[in-house]
């Protein structure tokens, strides 16, 4: 049970990217009391957890109801984290993240002054629960076996949830710790291990089915 934790772990830890949420997130909050910033992360947080763990529990029902084969949706959600690993390897994940929360920005301050709830849009979702995270989340859960193994992901995807609200709350002086340098090495470093990951989802799809 603790290599499919680590694989859990490892496999959300890196498609959810909290150290690559926090400076996205201390752009967005930018205006904001630091009592009004760690609440949207806390709001943020849990959203994004309660819309991963239905998918996690409900989600082979959905697949079950649109007649979606298990195995094509092993190599469907391989090929999606394959392509979240080549924006990470080439930055192009992080270009669209601050396109986005500059899209945000725009907006808010267009419609009033007051600090913008960015809690719900953007960083709920599609930034912490995006498609790529609810495709992680049902392939882990597919390949647990037994009532066990499924609180073995659960825990998995709390941990990270837990370390994705301390980055967001510490957003702040962790991307002054880091640098800017620093975020881009170890962002290059992980997508090269998520491709890996991606590559191994789509293998044992293909094995499976033929």
């Amino acid at each position: 049970m603790s290599a499919l934790f680590l694989s859990a772990f490892v496999t959300l830890f890196l498609v959810i990217d909290p150290p690559g949420c926090a400076p996205i997130y201390a752009g967005l909050v930018s205006g904001a009391t630091p009592a009004q910033a760690r609440s949207m992360a806390l709001r943020a947080v849990l959203i994004a957890s309660a819309i991963l763990v239905a998918f996690a529990l409900f989600g082979e029902q959905l697949l079950a109801a649109l007649h979606i084969d298990l195995d094509a949706f092993r190599i469907a959600g391989g090929i999606m984290l394959f392509m979240i690993a080549i924006d990470m390897v080439f930055e192009k994940r992080t270009q669209r993240r601050e396109q986005r929360a500059e899209k945000v920005r725009a907006e808010s301050h267009a419609v009033a002054p007051q600090v913008e709830d960015v809690s719900v849009f953007p960083m709920a979702m599609p930034m912490l629960a995006g498609p790529g995270a609810i495709a992680s989340i049902m392939l882990l859960m597919a390949r647990s076996d037994g009532t066990e193994a499924t609180l073995v992901v659960l825990a998995a995807l709390a941990a990270v949830m837990a370390i994705t609200l301390l980055s967001l709350v510490a957003a702040g002086p962790l991307m002054r710790l880091l640098g800017s340098q620093t975020e881009a090495v170890l962002t290059r470093l992980l997508g090269v291990l998520l491709a890996a990951l991606a590559a191994q989802y789509v293998i044992d799809g293909i094995k499976a089915q033929f």
